[in-house]
């Protein structure tokens, strides 16, 4: 079986990073490694061969920007491409635009960016820019327009993810691992949070099973939003303070809330999206999305094919899971005791050869079956 997570967080331990240089407006510095040797294997002539242009934050927020920009880096480094990233100067459709135009102005072929946010300015670059390929992590065809008219052109590349696995994965290993007082702390109620919550729930449930306990117990809330917040911190502060172990905080900043309520109340907590055991101490795994894997994976087939994307990914969302390498737990950070890289290991395969199917249901109204879970759905 692949090993991305090993590679990715060895990526990310030695990810030199610089402050952007001449202003948020302009292309800013790669880190000193990655930049030195594509700039100096570069043919293009191109200020820029592939630009990431940022989320909200910087690229050192250890989450969706850092592991994104990762990719970028070790893309064009080892096909002596020139990087750069460049950063909206403030939250705005407009301001994510402004940004793919200066990219495309230092010569980008490709643009890459992550996040639900970028649906509609990728929407109107598609159109503005057709030579220009557009890379798009975690982004929904859905999300290119509020009334569904807009659908991904054919230099566009959308790409997503099956949470349902990597939930799964992680409420398998918590249960595995002796854990039997289990939280769900979701941020707002859309797609992706719920596939990493239902697929937590089945798990947890196909962990019980096979160890044929009856007494594992979930509580399940959604809190409405993605911010870190006093109500989410009181929330996991009573959680803990009534047995609960270990929480699967899904939703960005709210993750913050958690780790405070955990911290103060000696929990547990299981990071999202990306590695967090570096971000947070009470952090025991993660359940991550491969976002270097995936740039990778999509910036090769544009190259391949005289950078456009091939029909596995033009005008298109394509979902990633574990068939793909672009989901799964990093082990070699995990803070298991009894969960061990062979039952990891096991499980991943039987999902990749489809042995073993995990349902991606996100009806926020329609639960998963459990017979050995209890799972206290909160309002």
């Amino acid at each position: 079986m692949k090993k991305f997570l090993a590679l990715a967080m060895a990526a990310c331990m030695a990810f030199s990073l610089v402050a952007c240089g001449g202003g948020a407006s302009s292309a800013a510095s790669t880190s000193e490694a990655a930049s030195t040797e594509a700039t100096a294997e570069a043919a293009s002539g191109s200020k820029t061969d592939v630009a990431f242009v940022t989320d909200v934050g910087n690229i050192d927020d250890q989450s969706f920007n850092q592991y994104t920009w990762q990719g970028v880096q070790d893309f064009c480094a080892a096909n002596g491409l020139n990087a750069n990233y460049y950063r909206p100067t403030e939250d705005s459709d407009a301001a994510r635009l402004e940004q793919m135009d200066n990219a495309v102005n230092d010569g980008a072929k490709a643009i890459v960016v992550a996040g639900y946010l970028f649906g509609t300015s990728v929407a109107e670059a598609q159109a503005k820019y057709p030579d220009v390929q557009f890379l798009a992590l975690d982004v929904a065809a859905t999300d290119l327009s509020a009334d569904g008219s807009v659908a991904p052109a054919a230099n566009t590349a959308l790409i997503t993810y099956k949470e349902e696995q990597a939930g799964y994965l992680a409420g398998y290993a918590a249960v595995t691992d002796g854990y039997k007082e289990l939280g769900f702390l979701g941020g707002m109620a859309v797609p992706a949070v719920i596939r990493y919550g239902y697929g937590f729930v089945q798990g947890a449930e196909a962990a019980a099973q096979e160890l044929g306990v009856t007494d594992v117990n979930i509580k399940y809330w959604y809190s409405g939003g993605f911010a870190a917040t006093d109500e989410v911190k009181n929330k996991m502060d009573g959680w803990y303070s009534e047995g609960t172990e270990v929480v699967f905080a899904c939703g960005g900043p709210v993750c913050q809330s958690c780790d405070a309520a955990a911290q103060a109340n000696g929990g547990k907590m299981i990071g999202v999206d990306v590695d967090q055991s570096g971000q947070f101490d009470t952090v025991i795994t993660s359940a991550m999305k491969a976002l270097a894997n995936s740039v990778n994976v999509a910036l090769t087939d544009a190259m391949n094919n005289d950078w456009k994307f091939s029909e596995a990914y033009s005008a298109k969302q394509t979902v990633l899971g574990a068939a793909e390498d672009c989901v799964g737990l990093p082990m070699e950070t995990s803070k298991f005791t009894n969960f061990t890289q062979e039952q990891y290991d096991a499980l991943y395969t039987a999902i990749v050869d489809g042995t073993l199917v995990v349902d991606d249901s996100f009806d926020a109204e329609v639960h998963p079956a459990t017979s050995n879970v209890t799972v206290d759905y909160q309002s």
